[in-house]
């Protein structure tokens, strides 16, 4: 038996394929994204930021990222 090891989820509305397992954080960090910099709604729940390291992102997951941008 061989074991998966791409895990693909939507992100953004798109398919994404990453070598490993992620949490929001370290997805976050693989995108190069600043976690204060984004919303994140995994599985159409919003995240509060202090949750990022302990939520674990999973093969089927869908996940929405909100930037912020500024201006003035």
């Amino acid at each position: 038996m061989t074991q998966e090891t791409t895990m693909e989820i939507q992100l953004n509305g798109k398919l994404h394929s990453f070598d490993r397992a992620h949490t929001v954080a370290s997805l976050l960090e693989a995108l190069d994204l600043q976690p204060g910099m984004v919303v994140v709604e995994l599985n159409r729940e919003i995240l509060e930021r202090g949750s990022y390291d302990a939520s674990e992102v999973s093969h089927g997951d869908t996940i929405e990222l909100v930037h912020f941008v500024g201006g003035g």
